[in-house]
């Protein structure tokens, strides 16, 4: 029952809430009108918020439009946590992004046309792009720990779990980049896979 929730959780789950708000505001503002078109005061109105709640939870416009990106990063980061530990780090991998693709809870990419609109965006616009970047590069720390602990090493002087999910990253980059230029809604899964496939022909091995 809500009356037997800790206060510290509420305080947490609304404020959860309201960066979702703006982080959803922000989206269908650069999507209305292109990121340079959009203000941080409009994205604040729209959510309900004032620019000072805004300041709290985002440092800039770009960073609230790609948070819903964040999500589902965070999302292939547990798949692959819990892959089996004798599967090798490339499968592994491979195998979590499979999962996220194919999660009936939380819809991936190919299957909320919003997030197409907004990869393709973001390869007009370089802020946005830049944006996306960071989140993808804070993405990748987690997957290197992730990796790290299942090879039994320390990433900080073992170049293996970088390496490993540099080259994963990477795939799942190209099948990205071959989505949205491509222009087929549906093919991401596809195209993960042929791009998966291609890394392992390039190493001698399979996925």
């Amino acid at each position: 029952m809500d009356d037997e929730t800790p206060e510290p959780d509420r305080k947490v789950q609304a404020a959860r809430r309201t960066r979702d708000r703006l982080a959803a505001a922000a989206l269908a503002l650069a999507l209305e009108r292109g990121l340079a078109a959009v203000t941080v005061e409009e994205i604040a109105a729209r959510a309900d918020v004032t620019r000072r709640t805004f300041s709290r939870h985002f440092t800039g416009k770009e960073s609230a439009v790609v948070d819903c990106l964040r999500a589902d990063a965070d999302r292939i980061n547990r798949a692959l946590r819990v892959r089996p530990a004798g599967e090798p780090p490339l499968t592994a991998y491979h195998r979590a992004v499979r999962d996220w693709l194919a999660d009936p809870d939380h819809p991936a990419w190919h299957r909320r046309p919003r997030m197409f609109d907004l990869l393709r965006l973001a390869e007009q616009e370089p802020a946005l792009f830049a944006a996306l970047q960071h989140t993808r590069v804070d993405a990748q720390e987690d997957s290197v720990r992730i990796v790290a602990d299942r090879l039994g090493t320390d990433p900080d002087t073992d170049l293996r779990p970088a390496v490993l999910v540099g080259a994963g990253a990477g795939a799942l980059i190209a099948a990205q980049t071959a989505w949205v230029r491509g222009g087929d809604t549906g093919a991401l899964p596809r195209l993960v896979d042929q791009a998966f496939a291609a890394l392992a022909a390039e190493r001698g091995g399979s996925q």
